[in-house]
């Protein structure tokens, strides 16, 4: 539930993100290297599935960072209620056939 301060308080992590997916991307790189170097290709072909999964995970902060900012309501705007179930979000009906909270 919102309190009310997330736009003054709010900071986006991705740019850190960015950060540590190329820092852990270059040592998983380094590391594939130097054990492929070393003879030892299990440890090399784990470190290159690293190295995939931070080039992953760079890609996606990437394209998050380029959508740019995203709306966040200002002060004005009172916190969220709780949903408590009134909203349907499923779809569900009741046994008249009807969708749950229309009225007939």
């Amino acid at each position: 539930m919102r309190t009310g301060n997330e736009p003054l308080q709010a900071r986006s992590p991705l740019k850190i993100r960015c950060g540590l997916a190329l820092w852990g991307l270059l040592w998983a790189i380094a590391g594939a290297v130097a054990l492929g170097n070393a003879g030892r290709p299990e440890w090399a072909a784990a470190c290159a599935a690293l190295a995939l999964v931070a080039l992953t995970d760079l890609a996606m902060v990437i394209h998050h960072i380029r959508q740019g900012p995203h709306y966040q309501p200002g002060k004005d705007i009172p916190p969220y209620a709780p949903d408590r179930g009134r909203n349907n979000a499923f779809g569900i009906r009741n046994g008249a056939g009807r969708r749950r909270g229309t009225k007939p």
